[in-house]
């Protein structure tokens, strides 16, 4: 078995007392001060992520455009040079093999990035579905280390080292820059919740661009932060994980995320006709919050119930809320129970406990 991969990052983040753990064949920091004074810097001042883990996929060429279109659920063609787009790679049955955000770099040029855990399948399928169109396809991910500072004075913090004016980077954008003398492509799209940016860099640049983040953030309280909060940040906001959330048993409709897939776009794309089906009627479960004033947060795997003690529905991610004080969770659930304000229980290591059904997100940040 070999050893999981490191970051370039790895040293520093060994110097600033962080607690690692394998994920997805990587040895990353978890947490550096402590979960929770993570999630709150993030919340209220910012966090810095080494997020290196993550792959990246470049399509290029003339048809680079009607690849993507074909192999994805979004319409890549509509994307503008410079913007951003939330996508789904789905199978034929419309299972979800990853989400991903895609960037469309120039007319013919797309950044495809893809959960470290499924970079691997998500490399291979673009590889094969691009094969019949006038594009290349190129796994870059060697080619880049990936930062992001997140937070309401995340802006704050980068703009002394960017002559990029950032208040003029829309949300879902990603732009050629430079951050402290480095070349970056500069992006702003997060998955904690708040405002926020992330640094594409060359893995040879990524730690005098951490230590000018750092150096930067001292004012505004800017902290190293792990995967640990960025779970719990990313659930407050309702944003689905791959393997909780979504699946390949579960298609974006069953995570009301049915506004991705684009079956109007020119042609036939993969997943098309099983997603098309799908949108027709509504799937027998959904995808709702869940919140309790117990003290024991619903956990993934764990059943619900209704008041009869009858199994409604499974808990997808759960976990206590730093922000809000109290457990929260994400399930699927019947849909005769998806209502908010409906009263269910969750089976919590063989007692219940009561819960309530509640909108996502949880969370939602001052605009």
């Amino acid at each position: 078995m070999s050893s999981p991969r490191r970051t370039l990052l790895h040293e520093v983040h060994e110097s600033l007392g962080a607690t690692f753990t394998e994920f997805a064949g990587w040895r990353m920091p978890l947490r550096y001060s402590g979960d929770t004074a993570e999630h709150h810097a993030v919340r209220t001042a910012a966090g810095l992520f080494d997020l290196t883990h993550m792959g990246e996929l470049r399509i290029s060429g003339p048809q680079a455009a009607e690849a993507l279109d074909h192999a994805l659920v979004a319409k890549a063609s509509g994307i503008k040079p410079g913007r951003a787009r939330y996508t789904m790679l789905c199978d034929e049955r419309g299972g979800v093999l990853d989400d991903l955000i895609v960037y469309r770099l120039t007319e013919q040029e797309y950044l495809v990035v893809a959960n470290a855990a499924n970079a691997a399948v998500v490399a291979a399928e673009l590889a094969e579905r691009v094969g019949g169109f006038d594009a290349e396809f190129a796994d870059v991910s060697e080619e880049y280390a990936l930062l992001a500072v997140q937070g309401p004075r995340a802006a704050a913090i980068l703009a002394p080292l960017t002559d990029t004016d950032l208040t003029e980077v829309k949300y879902f954008a990603g732009y050629r820059s430079a951050v402290a003398g480095h070349p970056v492509l500069l992006a702003r799209t997060g998955y904690t919740g708040e405002d926020g940016f992330e640094l594409f860099t060359a893995p040879g640049d990524a730690a005098a661009i951490w230590q000018a983040l750092t150096e930067a953030g001292a004012e505004h309280e800017l902290r190293p932060a792990g995967l640990s909060c960025r779970d719990t940040l990313r659930l407050e906001a309702g944003m689905p994980l791959h393997g909780h959330e979504l699946s390949t048993e579960l298609t974006p409709f069953h995570a009301n995320l049915g506004r991705v897939v684009k079956l109007d776009k020119p042609g036939d794309f993969v997943g098309k006709a099983a997603l098309a089906a799908v949108a027709e009627q509504p799937t027998a479960r959904t995808l709702v919050g869940l919140t309790t004033d117990q003290r024991r947060a619903p956990r993934h795997g764990y059943r619900v119930l209704d008041d009869a003690g009858t199994e409604v529905g499974e808990v997808t991610s759960g976990a206590p809320s730093p922000t809000l004080g109290h457990p929260v969770a994400m399930a699927y659930v019947d849909r005769a129970h998806s209502a908010p304000g409906t009263a269910l229980q969750v089976d919590i290591r063989g007692r219940t406990a009561p819960v309530e059904v509640v909108e996502l997100p949880f969370y939602r940040r001052n605009a």
